[in-house]
């Protein structure tokens, strides 16, 4: 797409602007943050806008020159490379001008629950989360699990983990979904193919500013943690559930043996899965739009298919199929699926800002 001039005129002129005020001192306290902030999400934008407006400039200067015979040809040849380079730089500054989803640069709650298909549910559930944590490391983010509950034949019923670092959300918001599996389970003495599934939910995590949970809308239950954990575990009423009253929304945490840790850990996912409800409630005029897209987020949406007899993955909101199932599995092939779904989002809301 093309931007107008105009705009460009715009966009170089409000940052000369943020540059006098941020060089002049006078700015303090949240004067100063707000004006920072402004700045550091306009740099980029105001630096490709820049590279634009000097090709546009050079490209006119070059027309002109096409009317000199003793320049004509020099002139032809570099408006030939100018021209090939500006739509790409018309691209990149078009999406540095895409709205950003505020939430983009945050860390992430990962909830994987198993479902249907029972144990081997459970055990897919287990090779999803080793293979978001594999994807993790890959980018340098840090995963550290919140709450486990492991299933008996290995894997998990459901794990909860933080997801920290730079741009988190960003890359694993399109995660959100149900993953199904086609395979073989090692239960299986005949040899059937059998079909199980996972949820998975990416929620990004806020602050205590973002979210402010008034104390008289919590109900908390006390109760004897159950199930694996050690001895010790079932010694002490430690295992804490809470019910946010006006939403309904209710999370339990046993995995600690202080109360006070379980309390805290419940807490914090609470304040994830508020704040996601609020947004999904601010953004709801985008819903159709989002569905458009690459999904809606929606967890009973199916997003993706791991057939493990053939070898492949399937994103089916892009029709994407990779043949390389243990690569996705190590994390290295998830990127490549990821950076896709991440291009193709961007591709609609280009096509939607042009319409």
């Amino acid at each position: 797409m093309t931007i107008p001039a105009e705009r460009l005129r715009q966009i170089a002129n409000r940052f000369a602007e943020l540059e006098a005020r941020m060089a002049s001192g006078q700015l303090e306290g949240e004067e100063f943050v707000a004006a920072s902030r402004d700045y550091a999400e306009l740099e980029p934008v105001a630096k490709i806008a820049a590279e634009v407006s000097a090709m546009r400039e050079e490209v006119a200067g070059l027309n002109d020159m096409l009317s000199d015979p003793e320049m004509r040809a020099m002139a032809e040849e570099e408006l030939a490379s100018l021209k090939k380079q500006l739509p790409g730089a018309e691209r990149r500054l078009a999406l540095a001008m895409l709205p950003r989803d505020a939430a983009d640069q945050r860390p992430a709650m990962l909830e994987i629950r198993a479902g249907t298909g029972g144990d081997e549910a459970a055990l897919f559930a287990g090779d999803l989360f080793r293979m978001y944590e594999k994807y993790a490391a890959e980018q340098g983010w840090k995963v550290e699990p919140v709450s486990v509950a492991a299933a008996d034949v290995g894997g998990y019923k459901e794990v909860v983990a933080n997801v920290t670092g730079t741009g988190v959300f960003a890359k694993l918001k399109f995660e959100s979904g149900v993953h199904r599996v086609q395979r073989v389970p090692v239960t299986e003495s005949g040899g059937r193919i059998h079909t199980s599934a996972a949820t998975v939910a990416v929620l990004p995590e806020p602050t205590e500013v973002d979210v402010s949970i008034d104390d008289n809308d919590l109900r908390i239950d006390i109760y004897r943690s159950s199930g694996a954990g050690g001895q010790h575990v079932n010694t002490t009423d430690s295992a804490v559930r809470i019910t946010h009253v006006p939403t309904g929304i209710v999370v339990a945490m046993q995995d600690e043996r202080s109360q006070h840790k379980n309390r805290d850990k419940a807490m914090k996912v609470l304040r994830a899965r508020l704040y996601e409800k609020r947004r999904e409630e601010a953004h709801g005029a985008e819903a159709e739009a989002r569905k458009a897209m690459v999904g809606s987020g929606d967890r009973s949406e199916r997003i993706r298919t791991y057939n493990f007899p053939q070898g492949r993955v399937t994103d089916h909101r892009i029709g994407l199929t990779l043949h390389k199932l243990p690569e996705v599995l190590e994390g290295t092939g998830l990127a490549e699926m990821i950076d896709a779904l991440i291009a193709e989002d961007e591709a609609k809301r280009l096509s939607a800002m042009d319409a």
